[in-house]
């Protein structure tokens, strides 16, 4: 009897061990989720900001390698992300992680669409326009950069205005310094959904607020760059430095950002142009 609990128990665990743990029960990590490309909100959330930095470049190579050649168009995000690591933001259960956790999703959920992984969105509105996003990109419908912006700035509106419900439902709250990135972080995704309207108001402001010879133009191109983590990672930057005279949730005007980002922003051009 003893012999046969024995085998029975033995066979047991050796059925459980070949099943797959759930990834909330084996605690997600960045290249697990970019490998399933399964992985909910909530799981994102969980994790560290290091494990999420890894998820956004395993996702950027398994696109490169199965869909889109050389594609390296959310290293934008992981100049955020390196910021918030730097800073130590993001602890989870904040504001910032759930907002960042909904962004997060949106590509995830938008590359699992696109290469037909699956066709579930998470609910994440920013999903659809993700994979509508990447279907383009591998078209080679958004070569020019007036047409990618805007497509990649819907994309992430939608996504990060889902993170912002995210965090509301789990009853957190921004703090006034979170609300300020959060603020850098609308400009910019303005400046990507409005490059005709951004390039207008560059043309009006830019020399006078900064006194430095800049061509609009260029430095839009420079601003509005995801391929490249240096303008949103320097621009947090400022934004955290910056004291905004708005309280949190208070209405501040596109041009009052751009006024008060300018003449740091120009000057991380400069040095970033000049190497």
């Amino acid at each position: 009897m003893a012999v046969c609990v024995r085998l029975v128990t033995l066979l047991l665990a050796f059925v459980l061990a070949a099943l797959p743990i759930p990834a909330s029960a084996q605690g997600s990590t960045g290249r697990h989720c970019a490998s399933t490309l399964d992985c909910t909100a909530a799981e994102l959330e969980a994790m560290p900001l290091t494990e999420r930095l890894a998820f956004v470049r395993a996702v950027q190579d398994r696109v490169s390698a199965e869909y889109i050649p050389g594609f390296r168009h959310w290293r934008n995000i992981e100049g955020i992300i390196g910021f918030f690591i730097e800073k130590g933001f993001g602890e989870r259960g904040s504001w910032v992680s759930h907002v960042d956790a909904g962004i997060l999703e949106g590509i995830e959920r938008g590359t699992a669409m696109a290469l037909g992984v699956s066709d579930d969105d998470g609910g994440n509105p920013g999903s659809h326009l993700w994979a509508d996003y990447l279907r383009r990109m591998q078209r080679g419908e958004l070569t020019d950069r007036w047409t990618h912006d805007p497509a990649w700035g819907n994309a992430e509106q939608a996504s990060t205005e889902h993170g912002v419900r995210l965090a509301e439902a789990n009853g957190a709250r921004p703090t006034r310094v979170d609300w300020q990135i959060y603020q850098f972080s609308e400009f910019y995704r303005w400046m990507l959904r409005n490059p005709q309207s951004a390039l207008l108001m560059l043309n009006e402001n830019l020399g006078q607020t900064t006194g430095i010879p800049l061509a609009p133009v260029d430095f839009l191109r420079w601003f509005t760059d995801v391929t490249t983590p240096v303008p949103t990672h320097r621009g947090a930057h400022v934004a955290h430095d910056l004291a905004l005279p708005s309280p949190v949730g208070a209405p501040i005007s596109i041009l009052q950002l751009f006024l008060a980002y300018a003449p740091e922003l120009t000057r991380a051009y400069q040095e970033d142009t000049a190497h």
